[in-house]
C-alpha cells in the first residue's frame, strides 16, 4: 500500500513536471508575438561571457554600467533591475535575465535617448579595462531575440549574426606602445520587423551597434553632437593622483601610474541609446534565427563528410563481424558436428587417454591392443581438435566476474544515460528543443535523466541478479548515489572556486538544494522502484551453459588483448568516427558560448552510427578474447566500449593549447573538469553498450552452439542488442 501511493506521488510530480516543461516549449510558427504600434517592447538585459575565459557576469551586476532604476516603462508591473524567473538549464548556463530601463515602442525611432552618467572610480576602470582586454561581450534580448553584431561575408552576399557586441575595445599608441581602451557608451539599436499576416508586426531581427563617444561631445541634455557623426572615443584613464602616491612612495625614483588604491576620483560615462525601426520582409519569423546560424552554412560539406567518414568506418567493422559471425563461428558450429559434446565426455574422454598412457608406460599392454587402443585415441583427437579455442570455454564463460558489484551499477548508470541521451537527440530533431527554448537542453534532460532513474535500478538489479547477488537494496543505493554523488561533489567543489569569483557562472545555493532534492527524493525512489522490480518481480537471465566449479588456466596471452593496451587501441575506432563532429561542438560549448547547437540531424546521425561502431569493435574485441581461451570479458567488454572516452579526453587536451585562448587559474580549472566529466558520462554510456553487445554475442554464439536453439529475449532494449550484435 505505501509502495504504491509512492507511485502515485511520483505520478503526479512527473505529470507536473512534464506540464511546466509543456508550457515553456517554444516550436516556431506557433508561439508568435505580435506588436501593434506604439506598442512598448520590452528590452531584457542578462550577462556578459568571453571566449578567453568560462568565467560570466550579470550585467547589472557590471559596477561601469547604468544600475537599475527601479522604474516601469510601458505599463510593465515590474520596474527595472526585477530578475525575470529562468528554468533550471538558463540558471546553470549562467543567465540573469533582468528588465531594464531602456524604452522601445513599436515603429518609433529615437536619435537620441539619454539612458544615465555613471561615475567610476579607479578599481572599477581597472576591472573594465581586464574585461575588454579579455573580449568580453554583453547580451541582451527582444522578444526572446539575443542582441546581435551584425556581419557580411567577404563578397557581401550574404549576411550573418553574432550574438552581443562589444564592452569596449583596445588600441595601441604609436608613439609609446601602450594599449588604449575605450568603452562603448551609446548604442544603436536597430529593430527589424515585417507585417503579420493577422494583422500586427512581428520582430525579425534584433541588432546592436555599439559605439565610443567621448563625454566632451555630449551637450546638456546628455546626448552628443551629431550622434551618427566620427567621434574620439571615452577612454577608461583616470590621471593619477601624483601628490598622493608621492605620499605613499617618499624617496621613490619610480612613482606608479596605477597602484589599485581608490582615492575617491571619478570618470564620468554617460550613456545614450538611439532606436531604429526597419521593416524587412525577406526574413520569414519562423526562420528568423537563421541569420545565427548563416555563418556555419560554409560547413554543411564537413558534416556530410563526418557522416561519410562514419558510414565508412563502421562498414569496414561490419564486414569484419559478419566473417566473425556467418563464416568463423557458424563454420564452427557445423564442423561440430550434433554440437553437444559436454563437459563430462570431454573428462571421461581425456580420463581414458591418460590411463591408457600409464598402462602402456608399465607394459600392461601388448603391441596389439596398443595399435588398437592407439587408433581409438587418435579418433578421439581428431574430435576434440574440433573443440579448440571459444569452445573450450563453455564451462568458465558465464563465470560471475571480479567486482560484480560495482559492473551492475555502472551499468544501470549507463542505461540511464543513455535513455537521457536518446530522448534529447529524438526531441531537439523534432524541433522541440531550439535555441528559441532557450535552457530548454539541459531543463529536460535533467528531467528524462530523473526519470530514467527506473531504467537504471530495472537492469542493475537484474544483472546483479544474474550474478547472483543478495543484498539488492545495497546494489539499489549504489547505483542511485554513486554516480550521482560523485558529479555533484565535483560541480559542488568547482562551484566554490567560481563563487570566489563573483560570477554568474556559479550556481545560486537554493538551485543546488533544489537539485540536491530533485537527486534524492525524485530520482532515488525512482532507481528504487525500478530495482525492485527487476530484482524481485523478473527472473534472472540464463545462461545456456553450466559453469564448472573450478576455473581453468588462462594462458598468457598475445599484448594486444592486455588489458592495458586492448582498450585503448580499441578506442581509435569510436573515436575516428566522433571527431570530426566534435570539433562543431567543442566550438559551441567553448567559443561562441551562446549554446546554440543547430544541426542535431548530422549529430544524431553519427552518435547512431558511433553505437553501431562501438557494437563492433566490441563483438571483434570479445571474439578475440574468447579464442585466447581467456574468459575475463565482462570488465573487458565494458572498458573497450568506453575506450575512446581517453581519446576524446586527448582531444580536449589538444582543442586547450591549439584553439582555446582561455587565461586564469580558475578558467583552466573549469575547462578541464568538465572536460573530464562529459568524458568519463560518455565512457559510462558508450560502455555499457559495448557489455550489453558482448553479452548479447556470447549468450547467442553458446545457445547456438550448445542448445541449438534462438535466444527469446526477456526485453524490448536486449532484443535491440542483439539487432546490434548481428548489424
Amino acid at each position: 500500500m505505501e509502495l504504491r501511493c509512492l507511485w502515485c506521488l511520483h505520478q503526479w510530480a512527473l505529470w507536473l513536471l512534464f506540464v511546466s516543461y509543456s508550457c515553456a516549449f517554444y516550436i516556431p510558427g506557433y508561439s508568435v508575438k505580435r506588436y501593434t504600434d506604439d506598442e512598448s517592447i520590452p528590452l531584457l538585459v542578462n550577462k556578459i561571457f568571453s571566449d578567453h575565459t568560462q568565467l560570466q557576469y550579470a550585467y547589472y551586476d557590471l559596477p561601469f554600467v547604468c544600475p537599475p532604476s527601479g522604474k516601469t516603462h510601458g505599463g510593465s508591473p515590474f520596474g527595472s533591475g526585477h530578475s525575470v524567473s529562468l528554468n533550471l538549464g538558463e540558471i546553470l548556463r549562467g543567465d540573469r535575465i533582468m528588465t531594464s530601463d531602456f524604452e522601445l515602442q513599436m515603429g518609433k525611432n529615437v536619435e537620441c535617448q539619454t539612458l544615465c552618467t555613471a561615475e567610476v572610480g579607479r578599481k572599477d576602470v581597472k576591472w573594465a579595462r581586464q574585461l575588454i582586454n579579455e573580449g568580453y561581450v554583453a547580451e541582451w534580448i527582444v522578444d526572446n531575440l539575443p542582441g546581435a553584431t551584425s556581419f557580411v561575408t567577404v563578397d557581401r552576399s550574404r549576411k550573418y549574426y553574432a550574438t552581443g557586441f562589444k564592452l569596449g575595445s583596445r588600441d595601441f599608441s604609436p608613439i609609446d606602445g601602450k594599449p588604449h581602451y575605450y568603452i562603448n557608451n551609446h548604442f544603436t539599436i536597430v529593430i527589424r520587423w515585417r507585417s503579420a499576416p493577422e494583422g500586427g508586426k512581428l520582430i525579425v531581427g534584433f541588432e546592436i551597434y555599439p559605439k565610443s563617444i567621448r563625454a566632451e561631445d555630449h551637450v546638456e541634455n546628455g546626448c552628443p553632437k551629431q550622434v551618427h557623426e566620427h567621434h574620439d572615443g571615452l577612454e577608461l584613464y583616470i590621471p593619477p593622483n601624483t601628490a598622493k602616491l608621492r605620499e605613499m612612495y617618499p624617496g621613490s625614483s619610480y612613482i606608479p601610474e596605477d597602484d589599485g588604491v581608490d582615492d575617491g576620483t571619478t570618470l564620468k560615462i554617460p550613456y545614450t541609446y538611439s532606436i531604429y525601426f526597419k521593416e524587412d520582409n525577406s526574413i520569414d519569423w519562423s526562420s528568423r534565427w537563421d541569420l545565427y546560424f548563416s555563418n556555419q552554412d560554409d560547413s554543411s560539406m564537413t558534416h556530410w563528410f563526418a557522416i561519410l567518414n562514419s558510414l565508412t568506418i563502421s562498414s569496414v567493422l561490419g564486414v569484419a563481424v559478419y566473417v566473425i559471425w556467418g563464416r568463423t563461428v557458424q563454420g564452427d558450429i557445423k564442423g561440430r558436428g550434433d554440437g553437444a559434446m559436454d563437459e563430462a565426455k570431454l573428462k571421461a574422454r581425456s580420463a581414458a587417454k591418460a590411463k591408457a598412457h600409464e598402462r602402456k608406460g608399465d607394459g600392461l599392454l601388448d603391441q596389439g591392443s596398443d595399435l588398437e587402443r592407439d587408433a581409438e585415441l587418435s579418433s578421439d583427437d581428431e574430435s576434440l581438435e574440433d573443440v579448440s579455442g571459444w569452445k573450450l570455454l563453455h564451462g568458465d564463460v558465464f563465470r560471475v566476474p571480479e567486482y560484480s558489484g560495482l559492473l551492475a551499477p555502472l551499468v544501470g548508470s549507463g542505461m540511464q544515460l543513455l535513455f537521457m541521451t536518446s530522448g534529447l537527440l529524438l526531441l531537439s530533431c523534432l524541433g522541440i528543443l531550439n535555441p528559441s527554448f532557450r535552457g530548454g537542453f539541459v531543463s529536460v534532460g535533467m528531467g528524462l535523466f530523473v526519470f530514467a532513474g527506473l531504467f537504471s535500478g530495472y537492469f542493475s538489479a537484474r544483472l546483479y541478479k544474474t550474478f547472483g547477488g543478495a543484498n539488492w537494496r545495497k546494489n539499489t543505493l549504489i547505483t542511485a548515489l554513486f554516480i550521482p554523488g560523485l558529479t555533484f561533489c565535483l560541480i559542488f567543489i568547482l562551484n566554490l572556486f567560481v563563487w570566489a569569483q563573483a560570477s554568474s557562472t556559479a550556481i545560486p545555493f537554493g538551485t543546488l538544494i533544489g537539485l540536491l532534492a530533485l537527486w534524492l527524493l525524485i530520482q532515488v525512489p525512482l532507481v528504487y522502484i525500478g530495482s525492485w522490480y527487476g530484482y524481485v518481480r523478473t527472473t534472472p537471465w540464463e545462461h545456456p551453459t553450466k559453469t564448472t566449479s573450478i576455473a581453468r588456466q588462462i594462458p598468457p596471452q598475445p599484448w594486444y588483448l592486455h588489458n592495458t593496451y586492448g582498450p585503448v587501441l580499441t578506442g581509435l575506432a569510436p573515436f575516428a568516427v566522433l571527431f570530426i563532429e566534435l570539433l562543431f561542438v567543442f566550438k559551441n560549448l567553448w567559443q561562441d558560448k551562446s549554446g546554440y547547437y543547430y544541426v542535431f540531424g548530422f549529430l544524431s546521425a553519427v552518435s547512431t552510427i558511433l553505437m553501431v561502431t562501438v557494437s563492433q569493435v566490441t563483438i571483434i574485441a570479445t571474439y578475440s578474447q574468447l579464442c585466447s581461451e581467456n574468459y575475463h570479458w565482462w570488465w573487458q567488454s565494458f572498458l573497450t566500449g568506453g575506450s575512446s572516452a581517453f581519446w576524446v579526453f586527448a582531444y580536449c587536451i589538444w582543442y586547450y593549447f591549439f584553439h582555446l585562448h582561455i587565461t586564469g587559474f580558475v578558467s583552466s580549472l573549469l575547462f578541464f573538469s568538465y572536460s573530464f566529466l562529459a568524458c568519463a558520462v560518455y565512457g559510462l554510456l558508450t560502455g555499457t553498450v559495448g557489455f550489453l553487445t558482448a553479452y548479447a554475442f556470447v549468450r547467442r554464439i553458446y545457445r547456438r552452439a550448445y542448445v541449438k536453439r534462438h535466444l527469446v529475449p526477456a526485453f524490448p532494449i536486449y532484443f535491440l542488442c542483439h539487432l546490434l550484435a548481428l548489424s
